[in-house]
């Protein structure tokens, strides 16, 4: 078994708002590396999940999820998705089962016409529909591309995602190991933990705090062998939206800081102590310095 081959490369994963990218990575990849809600475009940077086994290593990319862009940022999340399909040796065109396909789809499908790598009809969420509607969703598309193969999967289940990815496997070139087999990410712990604690506020705030939200990390510390300290500000960019953020005698910011701390102790594997202030920064996502210094950086997207 020395001599067996490996198979590695990079994988995109695009498609609208809310198709279930993020879960699938997850449910790959077996730990919360991106964050999850039900408000679409929650995904805002490439994440590189990594999935690591004996014969091969996947590198998969999350993109933001394609629409139409209404602010600096949105311009920012949606060239971030374009841009990564000129990287990769595959890409997985995720569609949602529960959704006739619109604008939105067919937007990406003429930018995959200019693609010339192996693309995957992913239709997930399949648990959601009656399975005798699943053959009209195949036909619905089959036609817009040469799809290499298209995958009927639920995400959140996990049904037909293991076949998917020997597939995957079979089909990427020989290569190297890019990643230790332990990494599951290339962000840094200070980027993920920002992320849990966004998710948090998505989740929680629900329609009273759309998408005016970025998160800080100011500062990860280790302050004894088995706590580290993490210091975070929350940035919108209205007044009433830091009034919900905060809550009734701050009851709303210490939920969104208890349940972001259980979720980074269960990244670092270490007690943590959560600090959690909550700043108005006016238009910060149509101005290119607040971008800047929030994460969203231009290197990361220029096509």
């Amino acid at each position: 078994m020395e001599n067996q081959e490996f198979h590695s490369g990079f994988v995109a994963i695009i498609g609208r708002p809310n198709v279930g990218k993020s879960t699938f990575l997850n449910r790959v990849i077996g730990e919360k590396i991106a964050i999850m809600s039900d408000k679409a475009q929650t995904t805002r940077n490439k994440i590189q999940g990594i999935y690591t086994r004996k014969d091969a290593q996947i590198v998969f990319i999350d993109t933001p999820g394609i629409h139409k862009p209404h602010s600096q940022l949105g311009d920012f999340m949606v060239q971030s998705a374009l841009s990564t399909l000129n990287e990769v040796d595959a890409v997985l065109f995720m569609v949602n089962a529960t959704q006739k396909r619109g604008k939105g789809d067919d937007f990406i499908i003429e930018r995959l016409k200019k693609v010339h790598k192996p693309i995957y009809l992913v239709i997930n969420k399949i648990d959601k529909i009656h399975p005798d509607k699943l053959l009209d969703i195949i036909t619905e598309y089959k036609d817009t591309l040469d799809y290499k193969e298209v995958y009927p999967i639920s995400a959140l289940q996990g049904n037909n995602v293991p076949e998917l990815i020997d597939n995957l496997v079979a089909d990427l070139p020989e290569g190297p190991q890019y990643y230790p087999d332990d990494q599951i990410t290339d962000h840094p712990e200070r980027f993920i933990a920002g992320e849990l604690i966004r998710e948090k506020v998505l989740q929680l705030t629900r329609e009273e705090v759309p998408h005016s939200v970025a998160v800080v990390v100011d500062r990860i510390k280790r302050e004894t062998d088995e706590k580290v300290l993490v210091q975070a500000t929350i940035i919108v960019e209205r007044p009433s939206q830091k009034g919900i953020i905060i809550g009734k005698g701050g009851k709303m910011l210490k939920e969104i800081g208890i349940r972001a701390r259980k979720d980074i102790e269960l990244m670092l594997g270490d007690k943590v102590y959560l600090e959690l202030w909550v700043k108005v920064q006016l238009n910060w996502k149509d101005r290119k310095a607040d971008l800047a210094a929030f994460g969203y950086k231009q290197d990361d997207y220029d096509l």
